[in-house]
């Protein structure tokens, strides 16, 4: 049954930082090819990331691959910072800046292309959003929502706009063009990233009270993979048995 096409694809070369809108990419074992490939280990919680809700202004740096994709090897990290200031992945005035202003020690971790491990991803593969639940949930608030605060990884346009309508696929299979199926796994459950303006790092606590008190602290649904291949901006959506 076709229920929809997908409007956005985004990854994340490095973890927390903003993603990058792709017009088609790969999807591996392991979710899209490169998603949270590259992340910064917080040496002062020794084993975890430096994520936003250490550091809100990392939301404010961009990352790009500036190439193309390759199992061998990752195409160069571009990242642009709020400055305007361009750096490649491993510049030591990257990382200093980081420190800086984070005010945490931090290291630099690389995954290969052919595996990122869960935790670097979050808890599932793939992340998805729709359409119709950000606008919902924009109604609920009182504001327009920016998608980006979820940091999916498909944003979904359902041919039948029916908020919420994901959290009924729980155990069932998505299609995604002509290669790629996933299943549907479980609701992603929201913290205080999503009060963070994507483009000013600025917080909102009351778009978190919005979704704890009306969506019982749940906004877009996990899924993993099943068959791998290539997806594209526009792909049809069909949902399986």
């Amino acid at each position: 049954m076709l229920i929809g096409y997908i409007q956005e694809i985004m990854r994340y070369p490095v973890k927390s930082f903003q993603g990058e809108s792709v017009q088609k990419t790969r999807v591996m074992d392991y979710g899209l090819y490169g998603d949270r490939s590259h992340a910064f280990l917080d040496e002062t919680r020794p084993g975890k990331f430096l994520t936003i809700t250490q550091f809100p202004e990392m939301t404010q740096y961009r990352a790009k691959f500036s190439g193309e994709e390759s199992l061998e090897e990752y195409p160069a990290v571009e990242i642009i910072a709020p400055d305007g200031i361009c750096y490649q992945w491993g510049d030591a005035e990257l990382a200093k800046e980081i420190e800086t202003k984070s005010k945490r020690k931090v290291s630099l971790i690389r995954y290969a292309p052919d595996r990122v491990p869960l935790g670097a991803i979050e808890e599932e593969h793939i992340q998805i959003v729709t359409d119709a639940s950000v606008q919902k949930l924009s109604e609920i608030w009182g504001n327009q929502v920016d998608y980006r605060r979820f940091r999916p990884n498909l944003l979904l346009s359902l041919v039948h706009k029916v908020p919420f309508i994901e959290e009924t696929w729980f155990g069932r299979r998505l299609k995604i063009g002509k290669e790629v199926e996933i299943q549907i796994k479980r609701h992603c459950e929201r913290c205080m990233i999503i009060t963070v303006d994507p483009e000013t790092g600025e917080k909102d606590p009351s778009l978190l009270k919005t979704v704890v008190q009306h969506r019982r602290n749940c906004f877009g649904v996990y899924a993993t993979v099943i068959k791998t291949g290539e997806i594209h901006a526009g792909d049809e959506v069909h949902l399986l048995g």
